[in-house]
């Protein structure tokens, strides 16, 4: 019985070839890509830092699952331990579940909820039951967690309709396409290996780590920007781009307009 910490104890094994390009890291590219992910979650302080600094104070708690999970996805593939494989799915179920419970729209709230305080705790024990289902078949984990992006982009149609802002519904229309063409990357890995490996070209998986990272550069901002209209209107929320609105792809972030004080 091997270890659950041990190199290759996970359930999951992804396409690219292992220890191809090193005796240390199992997948090479999948690792490396799992970097990326990390380094371009780095960006997203852009907003936080906006938001710390207008004193919402909202840095820190809500970017450390974002970035726990970049790490632990570089750990999985680096090991394709059976720990490695929970770090990286829970740790994706515990940020999903701060997002909701911290930025879940009040609008939506299901009738028998009555404040945020409870809709806390609907969605701490919810994510706790599914923690631990998820020791029950880890392998079926990443179906789950990717069946919720469905509800995300339900939720960001129906604020698209109430929504008349071209710039919001350019950031949504971008985090569509990045999130189209990673969950392909991620359905080719696992349902078409056999053919990228008699092309000699297992690398959809680590082409999935830099286009959902790229989709949540787009995502966060959008979520930011609906929150702050529900929860604080009077701030003004606007998106803009960095380093240029011009550019074919630029990092959005939200700027808040000044309040006056009245005399």
């Amino acid at each position: 019985m091997p270890s659950i910490f041990s190199y290759q104890s996970a359930e999951v094994d992804w396409c690219e070839g292992n220890f191809e390009r090193s005796t240390v890291i199992a997948e090479y590219y999948n690792t490396v890509n799992g970097t990326t992910l990390f380094s371009l979650l780095l960006l997203t302080p852009l907003n936080f830092l906006v938001l710390e600094g207008a004193g919402m104070g909202i840095l820190s708690e809500h970017q450390l699952p974002l970035l726990l999970a970049g790490i632990f996805s570089t750990y999985f593939h680096m090991t394709l331990s059976y720990v490695g494989q929970l770090l990286d799915e829970l740790s994706i179920l515990w940020t999903v579940a701060v997002a909701y419970s911290f930025w879940y729209p009040r609008v939506y709230f299901p009738r028998c909820i009555k404040s945020r305080k409870h809709f806390f705790w609907l969605s701490g024990v919810t994510t706790v039951i599914s923690t631990l289902m998820s020791f029950i078949k880890p392998a079926f984990n990443a179906y789950v967690l990717n069946c919720i992006a469905f509800h995300l982009l339900y939720l960001t149609w129906c604020e698209l309709k109430k929504c008349n802002d071209k710039r919001v519904h350019r950031v949504a229309a971008a985090m569509v396409v990045w999130w189209v063409l990673a969950i392909s990357s991620w359905i080719s890995d696992r349902w078409l290996c056999g053919l990228w490996q008699a092309i000699n070209f297992p690398y959809f998986h680590s082409f999935w780590h830099v286009l959902i990272a790229m989709s949540l550069l787009y995502c966060c901002p959008l979520v930011i920007y609906f929150d702050i209209s529900y929860e604080v209107p009077s701030f003004k929320p606007k998106l803009r781009y960095w380093p240029n609105d011009s550019w074919p792809v630029a990092v959005p972030y939200i700027v808040l307009e000044e309040l006056h004080k009245q005399c």
